[in-house]
């Protein structure tokens, strides 16, 4: 396969194309952003965070790394990947920005789907600098930038798809940064999505899912693609890495907690709406 970093980048303070000299990114405004030797860089500006250390912890992202490795989400990592590539031209280079990429299962489970048969230029974005720390270390091709959906270090017009599982999308950004017929492929949970687990660490189960019904501005509606299989955890580790790697141990009482810590199987529900969204023309 043939993985390439995208370069499109763009200031995080001023919107200008950004260019890399050696260890740094810079702007024509002199705004200047070193290279960790991980190979990953902070685009994330400090008057945009909320907190000290926003997104996923150290620990959460090591608990979805296991999780994911042992391959329980691959049906929907490789569902994905098929969407991006369809209709994609052997040969053809394909900018990918995955926004909210965590520790970049997803894009390299796209690569390896693609194998040699395309060229990715591929971005991985994430809030946590411990989410890209964690990707850069398993794969240094690819652009690794700790930034923000809010406010995406990226030039206009300049992808052909973006990713967005499980994460929190912004779309008037992914319209601005996607090309005309570039397309958005957005995972959300369905209503059953995990629900034995949420049976025991609730005293309820809410019944909502984020679905949307409407395309969002700029975008039509390409496809959509329902998911469901059983997951049968054995051992107390991967369940509670599953429930580690998910807002539900925050959401969560300590009872519920430490009822699911008594665990030592589990058959829990996946069930996730695969949505796709091309970016309009202007004559859409």
């Amino acid at each position: 396969m043939s993985i390439v970093p995208f370069e499109a980048l763009a200031c995080p303070l001023d919107g200008v194309p950004l260019h890399r000299e050696g260890a740094a990114w810079r702007c024509a405004g002199n705004h200047n952003f070193d290279i960790a030797r991980q190979g990953y860089v902070h685009l994330l500006p400090v008057q945009n965070k909320r907190s000290r250390e926003p997104g996923d912890s150290k620990d959460m992202v090591a608990a979805r790394q296991r999780f994911l490795d042992a391959g329980y989400y691959q049906p929907i990592a490789d569902a994905v990947a098929r969407a991006a590539l369809e209709g994609v031209s052997p040969g053809s280079t394909l900018a990918c920005l995955d926004a909210g990429c965590g520790e970049g299962y997803y894009l390299r489970r796209l690569a390896a789907v693609a194998g040699d048969s395309h060229t990715l230029a591929t971005l991985g974005l994430d809030i946590s600098k411990w989410a890209v720390l964690a990707a850069a270390r398993q794969d240094r091709r690819p652009s690794w930038v700790v930034g923000s959906n809010a406010n995406l270090p990226v030039l206009p017009a300049s992808l052909d798809r973006i990713l967005c599982l499980f994460g929190f999308p912004v779309y008037s950004e992914f319209a601005r940064v996607l090309r005309p017929g570039g397309k958005l492929l957005q995972v959300d949970a369905g209503q059953d999505h995990l629900r034995e687990l949420r049976e025991i660490i609730y005293p309820s189960v809410r019944e909502d899912s984020k679905t949307i019904t409407r395309a969002p501005d700029g975008f039509r509606r390409a496809g959509t693609e329902d998911l469901r299989f059983t997951l049968h955890l054995a051992g107390a580790g991967p369940i509670a890495d599953l429930l580690a790697m998910t807002p539900h141990l925050y959401r969560a009482s300590p009872e519920g907690r430490a009822r699911a810590a008594t665990l030592e199987t589990l058959s829990v529900t996946v069930d996730v709406c695969l949505q796709i969204f091309e970016r309009c023309t202007l004559t859409d």
